[in-house]
């Protein structure tokens, strides 16, 4: 049986808000969240730009379950339970094994490892904390997830760098068709900003010194940021017995790998994905209005992808709206592809592109119509949404009105 898998409630926080509809906001307006990093520890890395949360939202987690995660399981927990509330969904001992949970990261509870280095080698400590390994493991915001919401059905983390949260919501759809959960809360979370991380970025000269700007001529790499997207996906017959609002289909999926190189990008593995996507999702090139992305602000990766969008759409290609809105809430590597999931979703629902801001130059290999720094209105049937990984790792969703 043919399952429809559906989008009912939505969550999330990042530098440009602490919930779905603030961080949109910032989002469709081209309002960036980049600046000067604050509020973390990173010792003699000034100066260092960056996408941060500057305050987290007011939540009542218990305390026994705060004190047990790192930061980017935080951020997972906040925005799942926000995604629950909307959809209007909760489990109990009925229904809760047929209720799961995948969260995409990138990395895994880096706060947590840098204070435990730092104490050993810097602090002479001869002990870490008891929780120092469930804290820090990359399944951990999973499990957390699933130990805050009562989910006892298919939990598990994914990762695979930048494309993380697109291989979670992937494989969540995937439980869903194959009957194993009727619920999956799914999406991405990361949180870099430790010193030993941004030091490994600034090794790779990928690191822009002030901003992101996607496709402009005078890009000068990435920024990272920190974040979490989560969503809430039930099959279509679930949403439609109890009476939910569905805000979208999750219509296709395509998955592939460059094969490669270990760091940079291809024209043939995100082309390969994007026909792939829609393949499964039984679209034409010219039936998606909206495409949001991959777009890092690199000059490698943004002249490669608009390769590849050729490759796949043709003429079509400069027909339809394509933004990056890396450009606002920054690379939130694991957390990316979740954060631009809810910029598809909410273009859908309001039928407006959220633009790529801080755009300045065109650049003639990038020739698209990439929506610079204004949101254009304009009907928004089906949104796809790109994610390239270093790995050579690609996935890419195609999102359709319901």
């Amino acid at each position: 049986m043919h399952r429809r898998v559906v989008i009912t409630g939505v969550g999330g926080l990042c530098g440009l808000g602490t919930d779905a509809a603030s961080m949109w906001k910032e989002m469709r307006e081209g309002r960036s969240a980049i600046g000067p990093i604050a509020n973390s520890e990173l010792h003699d890395l000034e100066g260092m730009t960056g996408a941060e949360i500057k305050a987290l939202p007011q939540h009542d987690i218990n305390r026994k379950q705060f004190v047990s995660m790192a930061r980017f399981s935080l951020l997972a927990v906040l925005a799942a339970r926000e995604a629950m509330r909307q959809a209007g969904l909760s489990c109990d001992e009925r229904n809760a094994h047929r209720f799961g949970a995948t969260v995409g990261v990138g990395g895994l509870g880096w706060d947590v490892m840098e204070e435990t280095y730092r104490a050993l080698l810097l602090d002479g400590a001869r002990r870490v904390g008891i929780l120092a390994v469930p804290k820090t493991m990359p399944s951990a915001a999973a499990g957390q997830v699933s130990l805050s919401l009562g989910l006892r059905g298919p939990v598990f983390g994914v990762t695979s760098a930048c494309a993380s949260a697109n291989h979670a919501i992937a494989s969540a759809v995937d439980q869903i068709k194959l009957g194993r959960a009727d619920v999956m809360v799914s999406g991405g979370s990361d949180a870099p900003f430790a010193w030993g991380v941004l030091k490994a970025w600034e090794a790779m000269r990928v690191l822009s010194p002030d901003t992101c700007r996607p496709f402009s001529a005078d890009r000068k790499g990435l920024v990272l940021g920190e974040g979490a997207g989560m969503a809430v996906l039930e099959s279509y017959e679930h949403a439609t017995r109890r009476g939910a609002t569905i805000l979208a289909e999750i219509a296709g999926v395509g998955l592939s790998a460059d094969a490669f190189h270990i760091a940079a990008p291809s024209v043939e593995g995100p082309a390969s994905a994007m026909r792939a996507c829609l393949a499964d999702a039984g679209l034409n090139a010219e039936d998606v209005d909206y495409l949001n992305a991959h777009g890092t602000g690199t000059k490698s990766n943004d002249q490669t992808e608009t390769a590849a969008i050729k490759r796949v759409f043709g003429n079509h290609a400069y027909s339809m709206s394509i933004s990056s809105t890396k450009s606002t809430h920054a690379h939130c590597l694991g957390a990316a592809s979740a954060l631009e999931m809810i910029a598809c979703v909410m273009a859908m629902q309001e039928d407006v592109v959220p633009p790529t801001a801080n755009y300045r130059e065109p650049d003639p290999a990038c020739d698209l119509d990439i929506t610079p720094n204004v949101p254009r209105e304009r009907k928004v049937r089906v949104a796809m949404s790109n994610a390239f990984a270093m790995g050579g790792t690609n996935a890419v969703l195609a999102f359709r009105q319901v």
